[in-house]
């Protein structure tokens, strides 16, 4: 579930794609949430010829707390108990993850991290959002917050890097206010004071304009740090980027030349690497949330 499409997939235990369908969110209602998303899994089930378990991955977590829906960019979603409300539409047991941590779930099970044992995913797009995943399972953490790396600081910041944007959290200086797509652009402007998209930026650089390659070095030295600072903690071995700003292929040599200066080891042997499914991996990740053996038992098919 996104702020503007929610879509639905129906996976078999190899992975493979029965059936798919998307639909925009409605505005600022919950209910009509709920009977959208009712609606959704009933259309894809008719299509599939089966019924599910049901993941969803959502823009926010549920409190460990209180059991209501928290951090949500959805905001009709804040303050709701999403999973009972649904487990009671649908008449079955629903989990429910951040969208975030589904990404990684996704690229980890059957995806470009496939078969690594500790992968840290991050989301490069409108937002800044990461996921844990260990051992195929997603790290939620006591407070339902583990990969929340987009609010924390920028690491090692140069003096005009401080004390940073003002981010919606109510800090300043977040990951997300300068590696998220919208941050990339910020700085694209301020340098030339003219808008443009990322994926614009990037194809100026291409061309050989200065400004673009400029602002794309500065991106990936503060790429570098972000994550340098993510493999002193977690020393993940793998690191998948999506989003929107992980199409931008010189990314990946580029950070992995520079973050050695920041990470403390003589070698850094963690992969960047792209998602393998692009913008599905969170839907795909949210299927992922229950295992095979809680699917399928001991049948063979």
């Amino acid at each position: 579930m996104g702020g503007t499409k929610i879509e639905a997939v129906v996976l078999d235990r190899s992975g493979a794609e029965l059936a798919r369908r998307r639909v925009p969110t409605p505005k600022r209602s919950y209910a009509d949430t709920l009977s959208t998303i009712t609606e959704l899994v009933a259309v894809v089930e008719a299509e599939s010829g089966c019924t599910g378990s049901i993941g969803i991955g959502i823009p926010g977590a549920l409190s460990p707390q209180s059991g209501l829906v928290k951090n949500a960019n959805s905001t009709a979603l804040i303050g709701h108990p999403l999973d009972k409300d649904l487990q009671q539409l649908l008449q079955r047991p629903v989990r429910i993850a951040n969208d975030a941590n589904c990404f990684a779930l996704s690229e980890a099970v059957d995806g470009a991290a496939m078969g690594a044992s500790t992968v840290f995913g991050a989301i490069l797009g409108t937002g800044t959002g990461s996921g844990i995943v260990i051992n195929g399972q997603v790290l939620r953490g006591r407070n339902a917050i583990a990969g929340e790396w987009g609010h924390n600081p920028l690491p090692w910041p140069n003096e005009d890097e401080l004390p940073g944007p003002a981010c919606y959290c109510g800090k300043s200086g977040c990951n997300e206010t300068f590696l998220s797509g919208p941050g990339l652009q910020m700085s694209y402007y301020r340098m030339t004071g003219t808008e443009i998209s990322a994926v614009e930026i990037a194809a100026r650089a291409q061309q050989g304009e200065q400004h673009a390659n400029r602002v794309l070095e500065q991106y990936e030295d503060r790429l570098a740090r972000g994550l340098a600072s993510v493999i002193n903690l977690l020393d993940p071995d793998v690191i998948v980027l999506g989003g929107g700003v992980s199409n931008i292929d010189r990314l990946y040599p580029h950070v992995k030349n520079l973050w050695g200066e920041y990470v403390f080891s003589d070698v850094v042997r963690t992969e960047l690497i792209k998602a393998e499914y692009g913008d599905s991996s969170g839907v795909r990740g949210a299927a992922w949330l229950w295992s095979d053996q809680e699917i399928w038992g001991d049948q063979e098919s």
